[in-house]
């Protein structure tokens, strides 16, 4: 199963079949008694400083039993996860640092009643910040309260902020995330293949000329909403011989005699959504979810896609961090054989430099 409900400004929608092409229902959400046992519940959000706590998410049950949930942001940093059953209350606080604030936000609550854990997590989508904590035992959740945050919004509160809501009924993976959709073109020694079609030990050509192999493949299936949303970049704008559609932190390698005059540096990163101007790239429309895909390569090595150098999957060291790992998109690989990743050697761009490129390439 996966996704079942998305709820943002343009609409919403609950399907307990799955969204998509997801299928295997997972209960009556009109059934008191029905419940999800694992979970995760997902949103998005842009908030500005204030002097008071901001309610990002909350509703409030009277039947088959009393209860509430409830997502705060306090003013000094933190968010508060309070779950409430009967007398049994559960109140959690994850660090955030609230210089931040005004970036767009990700929190995921996930779940597993039969597995005695919880997670709270909040990320900074394009970028490595993410912070999570471990919650004590929680409570299954009724498949009717998830009905209700998505599709009642009367009996939910929600800050006018927030970009979407989601609910999957399984637990899904936080971290690193894949940036590359399943019909991106790939550079292999026998030709170009598609993202989704390459597997662990396949041979592809990086951007510096050299074949190194594919150690592990990943994907992962979200909500085309917010920063999941994808982005289509067109040829035959930076060396693209076919238009590619990826991720918003997808980021390009882009060099070139404008790049070391403007910058100093013989290449620059350029994560996608920065270079969305309706010229050479755009957001695309499409279904309601999306599947991205990725390749760890050994050395975070430059990938050729339908031309144009973008970045591989990295990792970092996340090998060294267990739990993070164990909640990833990689958390069924053998930490043993990951590999570790420096810090990129060109520059990540910012998004006014991003924007003064494009322009110029774009002209």
């Amino acid at each position: 199963m996966g996704w079942i409900g998305i709820a943002d400004q343009n609409g919403r929608q609950f399907d307990t079949s799955g969204l998509g092409d997801q299928a295997g229902p997972v209960g009556n959400p009109r059934d008191p008694a029905a419940l999800m046992p694992r979970g995760t519940l997902m949103l998005e959000t842009r908030l500005t400083p204030e002097k008071k706590p901001q309610t990002l998410l909350a509703f409030r049950r009277h039947y088959p039993w009393a209860g509430s949930f409830s997502l705060q942001m306090l003013p000094g940093g933190g968010i508060i996860l309070v779950e409430t059953q009967g007398d049994d209350v559960r109140h959690f606080t994850l660090p955030h640092d609230p210089d931040t604030r005004t970036s767009v936000l990700r929190l995921t609550y996930s779940w597993d009643a039969p597995g005695k854990w919880g997670l709270l997590t909040l990320e900074q989508p394009g970028s490595d910040i993410a912070q999570s904590v471990t919650l004590a035992p929680p409570h299954p959740i009724p498949l009717s309260d998830m009905r209700s945050v998505i599709m009642e919004p009367l009996q939910r509160e929600l800050h006018p902020e927030v970009d979407f809501i989601a609910v999957s009924s399984r637990v899904e993976p936080v971290g690193p995330m894949p940036g590359l959709t399943g019909s991106v073109l790939i550079a292999t020694p026998q030709g170009e293949t598609y993202a989704d079609r390459l597997q662990r030990g396949d041979m592809v050509e990086t951007a510096s000329g050299e074949q190194v192999p594919v150690l592990h493949t990943v994907r992962r299936t979200v909500p085309a909403r917010g920063s999941f949303r994808p982005v289509l970049i067109r040829a035959p704008y930076f060396g693209l011989h076919r238009d590619i559609v990826v991720a918003q932190q997808q980021r390009l390698v882009i060099g070139g005699s404008e790049v070391e005059y403007m910058f100093g540096k013989e290449a620059v990163l350029v994560p996608a959504r920065h270079l969305v101007n309706g010229v050479s790239t755009r957001f695309a429309d499409g279904p309601d979810l999306i599947t991205y895909h990725h390749l760890l390569l050994p050395g975070h090595e430059a990938i050729l896609a339908a031309g144009c150098p973008v970045e591989s999957l990295y990792v970092g060291r996340l090998r060294r961090k267990p739990e993070q790992l164990a909640s990833s998109v990689l958390a069924a690989v053998d930490r043993s054989r990951l590999p570790e990743h420096p810090k990129p050697i060109w520059p990540v761009l910012k998004p006014f430099e991003a924007i003064t490129l494009a322009m110029h390439r774009a002209a």
